[in-house]
């Protein structure tokens, strides 16, 4: 066997199922964020928020209410930025857990529209700890070949929580006390509980105790990751190279806040390129404009007269739900870079289809019937391309001494846009006081930036399907985004301790000695 083939060991089906178990983080995600499209639309949850004079609540506290979580999530995923370095992948994960929790039960516990803000703020800190780590955790711990399925897989988590939230709001609706709202809002104390079990039951990242300098420990998780015995042959050669890479960063000095900047965002491998990719990614995945879909759904249907709101609603989560799977087999079997390609054209078209007839056939039904279809379509491309994929690609491109404050700043972009989002959105469909809003146009704007996300995906995005991480970083260096998919890997990337890649394996072959001996020792 080659050395490129034995810089991963051999995984087992029990492997592969706990790599996949810890994408359960993202029904936090998902959960959260689906289920107030439900409830702003409730007749009860209007009641009880809403100003008593009008019924209902404003446009602003309407975009307070959904953004605050965002602005949660932002802070909580730079902060863990630093944490997961020094505490844990695991750890942190099961920390944003406990945050989110006591967030839940601040929003049940009293009505009112300041304890709902801080509740879905608290929440926020929680989902933002495990949205940024739980990428990071998924991306090191999962088999190369099999890495772009078990990521997507968390996209998948996401849009499970979202359909769940929606068939509890459509369940709850009709309940005329405070339990339509709060059982919605309280079951979100489940998915913490059973991420917390499962968690408990995961070995920790490998790459985070290499990191640490600990590789018994290292050789440990990654054994039970990988299903196979600490002596393994293929175990010693995955975390011989693990080690290999890590040392050759060690020289290069351990990347500060600061230092995610260095260097020119024209240069391939550099980190300021890298941070702009993953930044810019989750920021051209919320300008699709799939959140004004799973935020603003029911009361946008109510506003335009669209009869049973909450039943389209939940149609589209679902459509989100069966989409997002077929993802699983064409990011391995084409790559990342075709899903975000094609993936936003097809998105663009979609749009465009439904600002142009809503012009032309204003208040129709078929109008009303050509938005259905083709927002359940625009919901298929999403969930099968853009979602998952860019969750993957954010996971692969760090290397391993940048890579969780890569991640970290990657997905608090995700939530600083969803924020922003979640603001303005009201305002540009709405309108404000004497100005009319924008109603079905505003797919014109969602349409034109999907267009934008096709480009930068083909000029900047690089893929890297089928490569081991260390991998990324050298193709990175080497050719550009559009050159990437016929990169291939000629050696082991091991590096000398004079700063050079080296081919002979003299290097790699000195550290497996070394963890041979751990392992006889353990």
């Amino acid at each position: 066997m080659s050395t490129i083939d034995r810089v991963e060991a051999p995984v087992t089906a029990k492997a592969y199922l706990m790599c996949a178990f810890s994408a359960f983080a993202g029904m936090l995600f998902g959960y959260d964020s689906g289920y107030i499209a439900s409830v702003l639309g409730m007749a009860e949850f209007k009641k009880a928020y809403g100003n008593p004079a009008t019924g209902t609540y404003t446009t602003s506290q309407k975009g307070l209410i959904v953004a605050i979580l965002s602005c949660g999530t932002f802070c909580g995923a730079i902060i863990s930025g630093s944490l997961a370095d020094r505490f844990g992948r695991r750890t942190i994960i099961i920390a944003g857990c406990l945050v989110f929790l006591a967030g839940v039960v601040i929003q049940a516990a009293h009505i009112s529209i300041p304890a709902l803000v801080v509740g879905r703020l608290v929440a926020g800190f929680g989902v933002g700890f495990v949205s940024a780590v739980n990428i990071l955790y998924m991306s090191e711990v999962a088999p190369r070949h099999v890495r772009g399925a078990i990521v997507s897989s968390y996209q998948f988590a996401i849009t499970l929580g979202i359909m769940l939230a929606s068939c509890v709001g459509y369940a709850t609706q009709d309940r005329t006390d405070s339990s339509a709202f709060r059982i919605p809002i309280g079951i979100q104390f489940l998915w913490a509980l059973v991420l917390i079990v499962g968690l408990l039951l995961l070995p920790e990242s490998p790459r985070y105790f290499v990191k640490k300098g600990r590789l018994d420990l290292a050789m440990k998780a990654l054994a039970r990751l990988r299903g196979q015995s600490v002596q393994s042959e293929g175990i010693l050669d995955e975390l011989a190279e693990i080690q290999a890479n890590f040392e050759y960063e060690q020289r290069l000095g351990e990347v500060t806040w600061l230092g995610c900047f260095s260097g020119s965002v024209l240069t391939g491998g550099s980190n300021a390129r890298k941070v702009l990719i993953g930044t810019a990614l989750q920021m051209f995945q919320q300008w699709t404009g799939i959140n004004f879909i799973f935020y603003f759904s029911v009361t946008f249907l109510q506003e335009i007269h669209v009869s049973n709101p909450f039943l389209i609603g939940l149609v589209t989560t679902i459509v989100n739900v069966a989409s997002t799977p077929v993802s699983f087999y064409t990011i391995e079997r084409f790559g990342r870079r075709p899903l975000l390609i094609y993936g936003a054209l097809a998105m663009m078209v979609c749009e465009m289809i439904i600002a142009i007839v809503g012009l032309v056939l204003p208040n129709s039904q078929t109008a009303n019937y050509c938005l259905i279809t083709f927002v359940c379509l625009y919901v298929f491309f999403f969930a099968s391309t853009w979602g998952p994929a860019a969750w993957v690609v954010v996971g692969e491109i760090f290397q391993l001494n940048l890579r969780s404050k890569g991640v970290a700043l990657s997905t608090a972009s995700n939530w600083f846009w969803n924020c922003i989002i979640a603001i303005i959105t009201p305002y540009m469909v709405d309108g404000t006081d004497g100005h009319e809003g924008l109603g079905v146009r505003v797919f014109f704007i969602w349409g034109a930036l999907c267009a934008a996300c096709a480009i930068f995906a083909y000029a900047v995005v690089p893929e890297s399907k089928g490569l081991t991480l260390e991998q990324v970083d050298r193709m990175m260096e080497e050719v550009s985004a559009p050159r990437s998919g016929r990169w291939r890997a000629c050696e082991n990337w091991a590096r000398d301790l004079d700063g050079g890649r080296v081919g002979d394996r003299a290097t790699i072959e000195s550290i497996q000695l070394d963890l041979k001996k751990i392992s006889a020792a353990t």
